[in-house]
């Protein structure tokens, strides 16, 4: 039992390393392979939350910039009033991720009733921890 909790602890200690590693220094351009990988997880795990209707773990992941300017009920009126596609999705796939004045940028197409929708994320690292700022909505296209 002793060897399982410590593998544990060195798994947790290891991926926390990772992300440090992946975002103390974060120049305008692409992202790396290991960041684009680290967001598309932090994302992922958001988007399964919301569609779950977890909403305190889906709030977990958003930045504690965001955290601090909105409660949770505040976020989950957000989300249920502006982003059901999330809730609702039907799957998605993650575009160009790019570093722009220190903030990670990442495109999704979220699919949701037979519609694309492109979400832009802004997500930013604070005490070297990731969150999403934010998400913005462009126009849902018909899909083909």
């Amino acid at each position: 039992m002793r060897r399982i909790v410590a593998i544990c602890a060195m798994v947790l200690l290891l991926s926390s390393c990772s992300q440090k590693a992946a975002f103390e220094e974060l120049a305008d351009g692409g992202c790396s392979s290991e960041q684009k990988k680290l967001v598309e997880a932090h994302i992922s795990s958001q988007i399964d939350a919301l569609a779950k209707k977890d909403w305190k773990l889906a709030y977990s992941y958003a930045s504690p910039g965001f955290r601090s300017g909105v409660e949770i009920d505040q976020f989950t009126f957000i989300i249920e009033a502006q982003y059901g596609m999330l809730v609702e999705n039907e799957g998605y796939e993650f575009g160009a991720c790019t570093i722009a004045s220190e903030k990670l940028v990442q495109e999704i197409a979220v699919t949701s009733n037979a519609e694309i929708t492109n979400l832009t994320y802004i997500l930013s690292v604070e005490k070297e921890v990731l969150g999403v700022d934010s998400a913005t909505a462009s126009q849902p296209k018909l899909e083909a």
